[in-house]
Parts: structure tokens; sequence; C-alpha cells
């Protein structure tokens, strides 16, 4: 049976990079049923609307989707259509594995980190008006549920996956009743899990503690904006924006999407690097139930970049978005995935 899935290629590189995941996926053997349709500024142009209906129907048909960059405009302009559909479909849960991967040098070797940000509140939201001229008002909006839910979700986590500490990550040394809240949400859930090490970090604090040793962390738990500023720093660690996924989970449905830009400069040049969007991919292959299939691309992926023959111009190398597609499908006809999953439990 084929998994039907929205495919949403975003625009800018996204529609390269999104193409060289579908043909990684499909090289697994897993059959997809691809519902693809535009969002942002160029959906706008064909519906006259920056998230045509078709799209938001065929999410709640299918219940999950692949997505690349959209491009959001700065200081004016449409809302983010990340933030929409995060809120449309109440994808609560943002998902951020860092870990680097073999052949990538970087200041910190074996970084294992899982970000846990809460997505649907706080001063992320872009809840603003202007006061009068000249004055405008931003408002962080935190609520007992919203916390409790994004809490359990991250010691849920923790405990399947055999993961050790979770870190709360606040600013409730001045957000005293926003932040507090929070942190009180999450300390409430802590207790529900005493096999796992609870803590919390001034959110100041934790970007200075990471920068000097990131190994003290294993789970970050993070309300929306901090988790969106943190996630992007953590990402340096194992090379970049370019290389790590990401996923959106609500009760209902998933959205798996690259975590960069959508990078106008280089689009159509056919250079740009499709490896977080392939990643993200592995993530939504673990959520289709297709472990297997999973395993085979992520050590396809770590592969490639050991060898380090076929990776691309970001990463210092001269391969193109397809000639980099190619290195990892042929790796994919190997078995040495089998072993190393035996022993692995990371999600990519």
């Amino acid at each position: 049976m084929a998994h039907k899935v929205t495919l949403i290629p975003g625009d800018g590189i996204g529609p390269e990079v999104t193409a060289a995941a579908v043909r990684i996926l499909e090289a697994t053997g897993v059959k997809f049923e691809w519902e693809s349709y535009a969002a942002g500024a160029d959906a706008y142009e064909k519906y006259h609307e920056y998230i045509p209906k078709e799209l938001t129907e065929s999410v709640e048909r299918t219940r999950v989707a692949l997505k690349g960059p959209v491009t959001t405009p700065i200081g004016g302009g449409f809302s983010s259509i990340n933030v929409q559909l995060r809120r449309q479909f109440e994808l609560f849960c943002n998902f951020r594995p860092i870990r680097n991967l073999p052949g990538v040098a970087t200041r910190y070797p074996g970084v294992d980190l899982i970000i846990i940000r809460e997505n649907t509140e706080g001063l992320y939201s872009g809840i603003e008006h202007e006061v009068v001229p000249g004055v405008v008002e931003s408002i962080k909006v935190i609520t007992e549920k919203a916390s409790t839910r994004i809490s359990r979700w991250a010691f849920e986590y923790a405990r399947k996956f055999g993961r050790k500490k979770v870190h709360a990550i606040h600013k409730a040394n001045i957000m005293k009743l926003s932040d507090g809240l929070f942190i009180r949400c999450s300390r409430n859930m802590s207790k529900e899990y005493p096999e796992i090490s609870y803590g919390e970090h001034i959110v100041d604090n934790t970007c200075m503690q990471l920068v000097t040793n990131p190994y003290q962390y294993d789970m970050l738990l993070l309300e929306n904006l901090y988790g969106d500023i943190v996630s992007d720093l953590c990402a340096a660690f194992v090379g970049g924006l370019g290389l790590v996924p990401g996923a959106n989970f609500g009760h209902e449905c998933a959205i798996f999407e690259a975590v960069h830009g959508s990078a106008p400069d280089i689009a159509g040049r056919g250079i740009a690097n499709p490896t977080a969007v392939t990643r993200s991919g592995i993530l939504m292959l673990r959520h289709l139930g297709e472990q297997d299939a999973a395993n085979r691309v992520k050590y396809a992926v770590h592969s490639v970049y050991r060898e380090g023959k076929h990776i691309t111009r970001d990463m210092g190398g001269e391969a193109s978005t397809s000639e980099f597609a190619d290195a990892v499908i042929e790796a994919l006809q190997g078995e040495v995935w089998r072993e190393q999953a035996e022993r692995e439990t990371n999600p990519v």
C-alpha cells in the first residue's frame, strides 16, 4: 500500500532540494502517492491564497506532509507560512535532533541533542498591533494547556528512547508570570517521570553553556521563540542549517521540513544541498512506520559524507544537487546499514 503524502516544494531552492529528497525516498522501494501544492507567494499568484484550500484539504486527508523552505518577507508582506501551518493544524511540537554527520569537521564532534520546542504560542506567534503611531505592542501568550502538553511530549519521548535528562529553558527571573507558568508545568510533569533527570536553565545562560560545553545537555525543552533561536544555534555545532532536519507534530498530523531558508540567490543553479530535507524525510519514514527504509537512507547519507566525493559546494565539495542524490541512491544498495541500525537509537 502506498503512503499518501502532501508535498509542499516551497520556493527558491525548495523545489530543487525536495525533488532530490523525493528521488532518494522513492529509491528505498517504499511506495508514495505525492499530492503536490504550492504555498506562499507562488500559491498566491495561482490561487489568490497563501495557503490554498486544496493544500489544507490534502494535509487533512493525508495527515503527513514533506515541506521545502518557503520565503517569509521581512518587516512586511504576508505572515510566515510555517507559523500559519502550525496554527492551522495544531502542530504543537517542533522536533529538532542535532547530531553530527561523519566526515563533517566541526568544533564539537559527537554532539547528540534533542530540541523540543512549543510551537503554537509565545512571542513567535506574531500577535502584534500598533497602539499609536510609533508604538507597537507584541503579545506573549503562555497557557497551562500548551505548556503541559509540550512537557508531556518531551518526557514521553525521553522515556521511550532512553534519553536521560530534560532541561526546561526559560527567562522566569524576568517574565515571572509567563515563563514562570511554563517552568511550573514542566516541573510538575517531571514528577511523573522520576527516572529522567530534570533541570531548569535561564535562556541566556543556556546559550553560553551550549557554546562552552554542549555535551552537558541531552534534551532541551523550550517555549516558541527561545526554541527557534536555540535550535539554530545548536545547528552550528554540526555544520549548519543545511544539514539539520525538522518535524512538527500534532495529535492529528505531522509536517516534516527543512529548517533552512529558501536561498533565492542560488535558486535554479542546481547546487543547493538537499541534506536537511532528506534527513527530514528520514523522520517522516519513521513516523510512517518504515524503519528499515529510514535506516537505509540514514546510513546512505552517512556513507556519502564519510566518503566525501559527492558532497555539495556549501560543504566543500563540487557535487550538484542531483549528483548528491545519485550518490545517496547508489549507497542505498549496500547492506552496511543493517548492522549499524541494530546498535542505533538516534533518529537521524
